[in-house]
């Protein structure tokens, strides 16, 4: 018999708050254009982008998830000495250690949350959620604060032609605690680390110790690059629009819903032919309102989530109580899907 008391936490577990923050800085694609060889109607048809935002020197990881966070935590009706763990899921945080989310912890007032970082890319969101999930349920914490933040801006190639006009900054936060009722469904899961070359970064950061740049990437102007995400635009798109809305479906049906049970669909800001091939293939209702953040977000990897979310509730497309399926997918190539009721 064992001598380990049982854990005791909520019954069910549920999404209290969201919040968002969106660096103050518009780019409209005129900019990219400045130094890749394509047009306005090329970057909006291939991936439905008309501006994004990009990050000044003050508008830190941490800085905008302090903001997006404070939000969240307003919304829940939640203070912050109540969080019991905050999960950031970012890969634009340069440090190595500690965790940018001891520094987000602390800033926001916690009372010693426990606090780390995950990587799982454009998962990232979905990943934290389904850890918060299990806090709340377990009982270690009764409420999680969940980020999704990039500076993406950081770790972008301008004149990479294929990813220079993707990528966004910002950040998305959601308060995570108890409810007497099933509100975050079963997550569907996985990786497929067979295909991990298809988004990667150019060069690795042991590569800059060695002293020899001769193999490294240069601009045009002769200057060593700074590491940026590059991908197989093909090959992540066949994944994306054929394997991720099996996956979506298979979310659906753990929750034990069908399309025609939806309210939302808030999949990660990929790209609009992306979003809007999955919702063909899904066969989702006309009455299901698409989250298309992307058009003046741009793609936010573990941000896209929650600051599409935020938006739809801020102007009045989804309400309070909706019914959402929520799927990640990216580098890894990892994914995650779920179904959840809106706070």
């Amino acid at each position: 018999m064992s001598k380990i008391k049982p854990s005791k936490g909520a019954p069910y577990a549920r999404i209290l708050g969201v919040g968002g923050y969106r660096p103050t800085r518009v780019v409209p694609n005129e900019v990219i254009l400045e130094k890749i060889d394509s047009s306005d109607e090329w970057i909006r048809s291939r991936s439905g982008i008309e501006t994004r935002h990009w990050a000044g020197p003050e508008e830190t990881v941490a800085a905008m998830s302090v903001e997006a966070s404070g939000k969240a935590l307003a919304d829940a009706g939640v203070d912050a000495s109540r969080i019991g763990a905050v999960v950031v899921s970012t890969v634009s945080h340069f440090s190595q250690t500690p965790a940018i989310a001891t520094e987000i912890a602390d800033r926001l007032g916690t009372d010693k949350a426990a606090a780390f970082d995950i990587s799982a890319g454009c998962a990232g969101f979905g990943y934290g959620l389904t850890l918060a999930k299990g806090m709340v349920v377990e009982g270690s914490a009764e409420y999680v604060l969940v980020i999704g933040v990039e500076r993406l801006s950081d770790l972008t190639d301008l004149e990479d032609r294929a990813t220079a006009f993707l990528f966004g900054d910002g950040a998305g936060a959601v308060v995570v605690g108890p409810s007497q009722e099933p509100a975050i469904g079963p997550t569907v899961w996985g990786s497929e680390g067979d295909k991990a070359e298809t988004i990667k970064q150019t060069v690795s950061w042991d590569r800059f110790r060695i002293g020899d740049v001769s193999e490294l990437p240069l601009d045009s102007e002769g200057n060593v690059k700074f590491p940026a995400i590059t991908q197989e635009g093909q090959a992540v798109f066949r994944w994306a629009v054929f394997e991720m809305a099996k996956v979506a479906q298979q979310a659906l049906d753990a929750a034990g819903i069908s399309p025609d049970d939806l309210d939302v669909f808030i999949p990660h800001q990929a790209n609009v032919r992306i979003i809007d091939s999955m919702v063909k293939t899904l066969k989702l209702p006309e009455h299901v309102t698409v989250a298309r953040d992307i058009r003046t977000t741009g793609n936010t990897s573990a941000a896209s989530i929650p600051l599409a979310m935020e938006r739809l509730l801020a102007t009045g497309d989804a309400r309070s109580g909706d019914t959402a399926l929520v799927i990640g997918f990216g580098a890894g190539l990892v994914y995650a899907a779920t179904v959840v009721t809106l706070p």
